[in-house]
Formats: structure tokens, C-alpha cells, sequence
């Protein structure tokens, strides 16, 4: 059983434990992952993922997992992540509501 979130594979992280006399030993950082099931809307079924909480948050900012994979960066999510995302484009093509889903990109504004 690997420590990775099955979304944007956040994995184990390694670093130093520093003593009050600032010596450093090696540590793990593991990630703080969740099982959890999704409703997904697009393809009308419960999607049960490990996830890092950190995930979880994002996911919650996009609003629902279909929002989350079709709209987060492509080159961030593990191969898992990419087929749910081909899956749900799909099925938001087929049906037209691939509107609901989208969000508008926020437009930098420069002053010169």
C-alpha cells in the first residue's frame, strides 16, 4: 500500500528532525491521507479515492470533484486522475452541460 494521493500524487517527503542543539537526523514526512468516495455528477456514480487532506481543500475551492479534474492543471494529475478526467469531458460533451462545469479564468489586469 503505497503513502500517495491518488489525484495529484502527494507522496512521502523526507527531511531533518532538529534537536534543541541543532543536531539533524534524517525523518519521513508521510501524507495525511483520507479514503474517501466522491459523488461524481457527470458520471452518476460514487468515485472511492485515496486523497491527501490538502486535495480535499482543493477540491472543496473548485466545488465538486467533475469541476476539480476538468479545470485543475492537466500536467499536475496522476495517470488515474487523467483517465476520470477524459471519462468526465465525455460525459459532459454527450449531455451539454459541459457549461456548469467551467470556470472563467480570472484576467490579470496590468497598470502601467
Amino acid at each position: 500500500m503505497s503513502n500517495r494521493c491518488d489525484l495529484l500524487e502527494v507522496g512521502v517527503m523526507s527531511g531533518h528532525k532538529v534537536s534543541h542543539s541543532n543536531r539533524k537526523t534524517k525523518r519521513r514526512f508521510l501524507p495525511n491521507l483520507k479514503n474517501i468516495s466522491l459523488y461524481s455528477s457527470a458520471l452518476k456514480v460514487d468515485v472511492k479515492l485515496k486523497i491527501a487532506s490538502s486535495t480535499l481543500r482543493t477540491i472543496n475551492k473548485y466545488g465538486n470533484i467533475d469541476s476539480f479534474l476538468v479545470n485543475y492543471r492537466f500536467n499536475k494529475l496522476s495517470v488515474l486522475a487523467k483517465k476520470l478526467r477524459k471519462k468526465i469531458k465525455i460525459n459532459l460533451v454527450k449531455s451539454g452541460s459541459i457549461d456548469e462545469v467551467k470556470i472563467k479564468k480570472k484576467v490579470k489586469i496590468s497598470s502601467n
